[in-house]
């Protein structure tokens, strides 16, 4: 649990560093996904920085996911918004509303009720039918979310965040897929190649979302995507499973942690939008 919420604190702070580069970086010319912003935004050190973080999150995730249950994880990773709603109404002198302290409230305490009735990880470590169904997830969610760039600008951004969602959400389900790291057994595991192309995915279409439409929209779609799918099937299919009568206290936590998050989906890219509140340029207010 430690290594979830170290997580998330990596993953939130570095959306703060992140949202300065990618508001200094030129937008591309066409709608659908820009692959080439993400070599745009590299050339910005805060984005660099952000980069860092979110590679000591990705591990701090890894690690928790080898322990706990998914759903407890993704959970975790959503309270990322919290963490960066207090970081940037620190760094970037963004205000939070009333009903935003109250969802930061709501987010720890789910993560409190999580953190009391989780079990252990379930001890399966899933079917090859299940990896390569995962690895066709993977690819799947590549091809629709490049499809989801070029929908009308309304939809755009909650489909491409969505897809961002579901990527990341291939990493957690692979993660626990992978049952060997000797590198022979490692290389013939197809979830490892869906590891790396779901989190590659997830991060193409994200970037792309939160530049080129609602932050909110695109962090709420992401939200849904990385945790409830990812959750049912960790206790569908890989045996994830709560303390003892504590099942109800799960689902409240979970339910909780994931209505906080959601009530905090402004703060994707750091804090709220040009699109949806006047923007405070970082050098004069105060990923």
């Amino acid at each position: 649990m430690v290594a979830a919420l170290g997580a998330a604190v990596c993953f939130g702070v570095a959306s703060v560093l992140q949202a300065v580069a990618t508001r200094a970086t030129a937008p591309g010319t066409g709608s659908g996904v820009d692959a080439r912003l993400l070599a745009r935004a590299a050339k910005q050190w805060k984005y660099l920085a952000g980069l860092g973080l979110d590679t000591a999150g990705f591990v701090l995730e890894l690690i928790a996911l080898r322990s706990l249950p998914i759903y407890t994880v993704g959970a975790a990773l959503a309270a990322s918004l919290a963490v960066t709603a207090l970081a940037a109404s620190r760094m970037l002198g963004v205000r939070l509303a009333g009903r935003e302290w109250a969802a930061v409230a709501a987010v720890c305490g789910g993560l409190a009720l999580l953190g009391l009735s989780s079990g252990g990880e379930g001890d399966s470590h899933g079917s090859d039918a299940l990896r390569w169904a995962t690895l066709g997830a993977a690819a799947v969610v590549l091809a629709l979310g490049a499809a989801a760039g070029r929908l009308p600008e309304r939809s755009r951004a909650a489909a491409l965040g969505l897809g961002a969602g579901c990527g990341f959400g291939v990493v957690e389900v692979a993660v626990r897929l992978i049952d060997g790291i000797r590198p022979a057994t490692l290389l013939a595991n197809p979830a490892l190649y869906a590891l790396l192309l779901g989190g590659a995915a997830g991060f193409l279409l994200l970037t792309s979302a939160l530049q080129r439409g609602s932050v909110t929209a695109a962090t709420a779609g992401m939200v849904l995507g990385e945790t409830v799918g990812p959750a049912l099937v960790g206790v569908l299919a890989l045996g994830d499973r709560t303390r003892h009568g504590w099942a109800p206290v799960a689902v409240a936590g979970f339910a909780l942690a994931l209505l906080g998050a959601l009530a905090l989906a402004r703060f994707g890219e750091g804090g709220a939008p040009a699109s949806e509140t006047p923007r405070r340029e970082p050098a004069t207010s105060g990923r």
